[in-house]
């Protein structure tokens, strides 16, 4: 759905987002009988995914990745992959026939007297009496202040930029970062480069599999993935921040040539030097060091803390009629998933619902719109 510069829309609730958190929020919304408008600065739904590092899969398996009412279709113990996801998404919006406003990035939010401005950047104004943020978790890459003393005869990039091999310049490559995705970026790169892999606090891998079950079923099974954050349980996990291997355990990696260093603590030049004193050439850095919030386009008092984080409680901000959905640890471990997006919608839906922010649809209002009417 395109809208005019300069135009002004009018709606009882703003999605900010139309990944599956936004996605989520919009079948919350429908199903409780509110107007709504999801607005995201991607071109196309599933563009969050679509452009990610080629081998990218989701991190849970099919089973518990599907949003309420569409089931993910596969092996329901395989992960899909990146472009499957996206498509996925572009299908479930188009199913329920979610018109999104695309390609268009909310700058600035604003709460007027009883309602919430939201401005655009290329000058659209939204006025509604709710708005629900689903912008995803983290979505501003964190470059360690070290990147400042890179040679330029050094590139750098956020692994939120890699594509794959075939982007990355010929000569070794440092992997800063040993979750996940760093993992995975330096098990795509020893095929065809040096790959150095530089770690920090020591990783805890699960099993795939237990007693025939993927690890997944037996965590949703004795209830981990609903653990809260402040819970025994959930202090423990994020403590030990365990994923499962999936080919990417240390010995996976020695296997394929990468080669583990411990902390990179220094950059020397054209070297790099880590927490054991030992030093290296490289070609390229590959920051695989996670993302931080940067909600400092919500210009509304109480809505952020002092860095641009979200203030909030399991997804309830204390200004009135603001929400947010796609939070790690919102409510529990699953809120950070796709398999927590669609209860922590409902949960935020029905708090909205509950304590009426979405009144009466003001004069001239538009709800969701339509394809095809």
């Amino acid at each position: 759905m395109s809208i005019d510069a300069g135009q002004s829309l009018r709606t009882d609730v703003l999605v900010i987002g139309a990944g599956q958190a936004g996605l989520a929020a919009a079948h919350a919304l429908e199903a409780a009988g509110i107007a709504f408008l999801i607005v995201d600065a991607s071109p196309a739904v599933g563009d969050s995914w679509r452009n990610r590092y080629d081998g990218l899969t989701l991190f849970t398996p099919r089973s518990i990745s599907a949003l309420p009412g569409m089931p993910l279709v596969g092996d329901p113990d395989g992960y899909a992959t990146k472009d499957e996801f996206a498509e996925y998404l572009a299908r479930y919006a188009a199913k329920n026939s979610y018109g999104v406003i695309s390609a268009t990035k909310i700058v600035k939010l604003l709460r007027v007297g009883r309602l919430f401005e939201a401005f655009t950047a290329d000058g659209l104004m939204i006025t509604s009496r709710a708005v629900i943020v689903a912008t995803g978790s983290f979505p501003v890459p964190r470059i360690p202040a070290l990147s400042r003393f890179v040679p330029v005869s050094v590139d750098q990039l956020h692994v939120a930029d890699f594509q794959g091999a075939y982007s990355i310049a010929d000569g070794a490559v440092l992997v800063v970062g040993d979750g996940a995705s760093g993992r995975d970026v330096a098990l795509s790169l020893s095929a065809t480069h040096r790959v150095l892999l530089a770690g920090g606090r020591k990783r805890r891998l699960l099993p795939e599999w237990i007693l025939g079950r993927n690890v997944w079923w037996w965590l949703d099974r004795f209830g981990l993935l609903r653990a809260s954050a402040n819970s025994f349980i959930g202090r423990r996990i994020r403590e030990a921040d365990p994923f499962p291997r999936r080919g990417n355990d240390d010995q996976s990696l020695a296997r394929t040539g990468v080669i583990r260093r411990p902390r990179l603590t220094e950059i020397d030049g054209g070297m790099v030097v880590f927490e054991d004193a030992s030093r290296e050439v490289v070609r390229t850095i590959v920051w695989a060091t996670g993302y931080v919030d940067d909600f400092r386009w919500i210009e509304i008092e109480g809505a952020t803390g002092r860095n641009g984080d979200a203030i909030h409680s399991g997804g309830v901000s204390p200004v009135d009629g603001l929400y947010f959905v796609g939070r790690p640890w919102q409510r529990n471990r699953a809120s950070g998933l796709i398999a927590g997006v669609g209860d922590d919608a409902s949960f935020v839906v029905d708090h909205l619902r509950r304590h009426g922010e979405q009144g009466v649809a003001p004069p001239g209002a538009t709800p969701c719109p339509r394809r095809g009417r």
